[in-house]
Parts: structure tokens; sequence; C-alpha cells
């Protein structure tokens, strides 16, 4: 088998059950690729070592009965905590820290016989849009249309970046309001953001406690419901993991959506959308509609509001979360003058060690937690968020059983080209897939077409809560109509 990194998950799996294929073979093919991809920024922490150990223990239990990833060389987005490895975040302030315990979600996957290649870049503590405030530089998106470099989309950029160049099979991404979503739609694969509380918060760093959920970024829709399958379960560590059975996602596809309905919100429709994204949402309301689904026009009235909720709910807890990090029990420790006391080491710490995007949310968040402000900010977003959720749960109870909607505003832009300019046009980023996260639902982006440069660009469908199984069967029907198979050329 020749270019084996091109492999889906599912076809490795494929593969190495009838035994034409190695995961030590497939591990190394990884390895050689993501070396031969230094310019992409992609991978920060290589683990080689720790990926062929795991390949070996794999091939040593292969056969037609092991796990779905068993063998599979896998990215772990660097928000992951795994043991004895750096877990930095992206960020300086946790510089040299190497967890003692490893994240469930990793745990889970290595149990199911995973191979891990290494940590991935990503936008400090998850706060981005474009991948370029991680401590380790810009990630760079593999696809290219002239000379400049574009932005793979944040804050799962290594990720995305990753998956779409074929260094790994599969990542692992965190999506906080839309940082698995926008970055798939981004690079021209599939992103799967599951309910809250499907796959377990424990050991992964967090930004926004009610809004973060881990989910898998991969090659196409039935590599997703594979590797959600074995990221999901309950984990009693974890007092927001649901304690509801994992269906088997896999099974799910059967393509077949006759009779579902699919909303086609109104408000989605923003002034001043690109031409291009009102004809790919118009074409894949087409193609649904062709597979035998019922379209039907809804109204979520409260969508207007949930960027700015949103922007007022996510700094605040990350205000909460971060204060953790001041020098005093792991990761960075600003150097002090004669006479400094334990004030002057938290404020020399914090600022050498957050990054100015962290800082800058950091300083929203305790602002509109602090006492003058909280019932105007923080308790009236909290009410709009009530609302937003009430919102899709009517539209559910109508008998909707998904809505499309564009994944992302507009194809990738150039890195450099808004982070300085203006940090609300970069939050603008996230208009499509901040609600999902404000109401707690799944969803997934699915690649579907080309702009007229060239780029990909993406559809979002939105599901029932813990109905991840349905949401990926209409993925998959969307995903086989658009016949989306563009790969970036390689110029790395």
């Amino acid at each position: 088998m020749s270019d084996l990194t091109k492999l889906t998950i599912a076809a490795a799996r494929d593969a190495m059950r009838k035994g034409e294929l190695t995961s030590a073979d497939l591990t190394e093919a990884c390895l050689g690729a993501i070396d031969e991809a230094g310019a992409l920024n992609a991978f920060v922490h290589k683990t080689p070592e720790i990926a062929r150990e795991q390949a070996k223990a794999a091939d040593a239990r292969r056969g037609a009965d092991a796990p779905s990833l068993n063998g599979i060389p896998l990215g772990i987005k660097d928000l992951f905590c795994t043991k004895g490895v750096p877990s930095q975040a992206a960020s300086n302030i946790l510089e040299g820290f190497k967890p003692e315990y490893e994240s469930t979600v990793t745990t889970q996957l290595f149990a199911g016989g995973a191979v891990m290649l290494g940590k991935l870049n990503m936008d400090e503590f998850a706060m981005g849009s474009s991948n370029e405030t991680s401590c380790y530089g810009d990630v760079v998106n593999p696809w290219k249309i002239d000379d400049r470099n574009l932005t793979p989309g944040g804050s799962s950029g290594g990720s995305a970046s990753a998956v779409a160049a074929d260094l790994c099979l599969g990542a692992t991404g965190t999506d906080t309001g839309g940082s698995i979503r926008q970055p798939a739609a981004f690079v021209g694969i599939t992103g799967i953001k599951p309910t809250y509380g499907r796959c377990s918060r424990w050991g992964i760093v967090a930004f926004a406690s009610s809004l973060d959920q881990a989910g898998p970024m991969t090659k196409d829709v039935r590599d997703a419901a594979i590797m959600l399958q074995a990221m999901a379960g309950h984990d009693p560590k974890d007092s927001t993991s649901a304690d509801i059975p994992v269906p088997d996602f896999e099974a799910a596809l059967t393509g077949d959506i006759r009779g579902k309905t699919i909303g086609i919100p109104k408000e989605y429709r923003m002034d001043g959308m690109p031409a291009e994204i009102e004809k790919l949402w118009a074409d894949g309301t087409a193609m649904l509609r062709d597979a035998g689904a019922k379209i039907v026009d809804i109204s979520l009235p409260h969508t207007k509001y949930a960027l700015p909720a949103y922007y007022v709910i996510a700094p605040a807890e990350a205000s909460s979360n971060l204060a953790r990090y001041d020098g005093v029990r792991f990761g960075h420790r600003a150097k002090l003058a004669h006479g400094d006391g334990i004030t002057e080491m938290y404020e020399k710490t914090r600022a050498e060690g957050f990054g100015h995007e962290v800082q800058r949310r950091v300083m929203i968040g305790t602002y509109v937690l602090s006492a003058g402000f909280y019932d105007a900010y923080y308790n009236r977003a909290r009410r709009v968020r009530a609302l937003i959720k009430r919102d899709f749960d009517q539209v559910f109870e109508a008998g909707v059983d998904a809505i499309l909607t564009p994944a992302t505003p507009s194809s990738a832009f150039g890195l450099g080209e808004m982070a300085e300019a203006d940090p609300i046009q970069m939050y603008l980023n996230d208009v499509f897939t901040v609600t999902v996260n404000l109401a707690g639902l799944p969803g997934i982006a699915v690649p579907t077409g080309l702009d007229a440069k060239g780029l990909p660009m993406g559809l979002q469908l939105i599901g029932r809560p813990w109905e991840e199984a349905d949401l990926l069967n209409v993925a998959y029907s969307l995903e086989r109509a658009a016949g989306f198979v563009a790969k970036p050329a390689r110029w790395w």
C-alpha cells in the first residue's frame, strides 16, 4: 500500500483487521510525514517513542475483534493532559508542565488501541479563531492559493491542519464557541462538537467550563463516528459528564434520511454574507431535499444576541478558571526583584505568561463579574443564553430533526490579516457556531464545496441533544451528496 497516511481511519482499520497493514508501518509513515511538514507548525511536541511502543502493542492484539481505533495514529490537541508529555495549552505560563495523569478522553483512546503521534498546536488556552495566539507561533493552513499563508482557523488549528495535510488519521479538538467546526470548515475536513456532557472534560485544560466540549476532527463522517464512539462515555470524575449510554455511531450511518425534517433558520441570513456562502447553503439544502428530507423554514429569534452573550459568559468563566495560573504551584514563575512580595509575583508571572488575547479576555471577564456590573452584564447574558436554548427547544419540539446553517462567514483568510486590526472582526468568525455551545447542542461541520479561489467551505448541521447518531447520519447523507474529495496540493 502506498500513501498510507492518506488512508481514512475506517480504511486503515479494515486493512489491519485483514492483516494487509501493520500499525508499525502506518505509524512510521505518519512520523515521516510530520517530520517533513515543519512549515505547517501543526505538531509542537512529537512523541515518536510513545507512538512506536503503542503501535507495537496494537499489532500484538490486532485481529477481527480488535477495537476500531486499534493501531490508528492520532494527534492530540495540546489542551489535553497527557502523562509525562508537555501539556501547555499553547501558553508560556504552562512552560515545562508535564502532567502526572492522563485526561479521560486520551485514556479512552489509548485503551482502544490508538497511537499518539504527538501534541498539536492551538490558540493559547483555546482563545482565538485563527491559531495566531499560540506561544509556539502560527499554524499554517495546508491549502494555498497564492503567496500568502492562510489560517487553518482556531482554536483547534493544529488539529485541522494535521488532518487535512495527512499527517495523522484523526485528531482531538475542543469546541467552546466553534473551535472544532470553524477550523474543520477552513481546511476541508469533518469536525463534530458533541452534546455538552457527552465527552468527559476531566484532564482537559479549562477555558469556559459550561461551554467546553471535546470532539474528533477527521477526514470524513464515518471516521468522526468511529472516533467519537471511543471518546464518549460517562466519567464519574467529571460532574458535568452525562450518565447516558453511548450508541454505536458508525452503525447509524445508513445515509437514509427520508422523512427527516431539516430546519433552515432565517436569522442566519446575515447582512453582507458572501454570495458563495449563500449558494453553498442553498445547494446543501437542495441536496438534503433530494435525499428525501422535508425542508422547513424556522425562526431562532434570539440568535442576534448570541455573540454578545457568548463574549460575556466565556471570558467570565475564563477569568475564574485562569486564576489558578499564579506561579505558585506549577508552570512559569517570573523572576522577582529584591523586595517583591507575593502580589508582585502574581502580577509579573501573569503578565509574562499570558499572551495579549488571553489577557484581554481575562480582563473582560473580571470586569463583567465585578460587583457593579455583575447584574448588568453576566446575569443578563445568562438570561439571554436561556432564551437561545429555548428557541432551539421549541424548534425541536415542533418536529425538526436537524438544522442546516453555514459553518463560517467566509473561507480561510490570510494569517495576520485580521488579528491585529480588530479583535471584534475576529470574534465575528464564530457567528454561526456559538449558539450551539450556548445551548449545549451537538453540531457538525461537513466540507461541501470550494469557493471561487479554490478554498474549501463547509456547512454546519445542528442536532437534538444526545442524538449525535441521527446527526451523523444526516451529515453522512450530505457528505455523499456533496462528494467533496478535494485535497490541498502539497507545497510544504
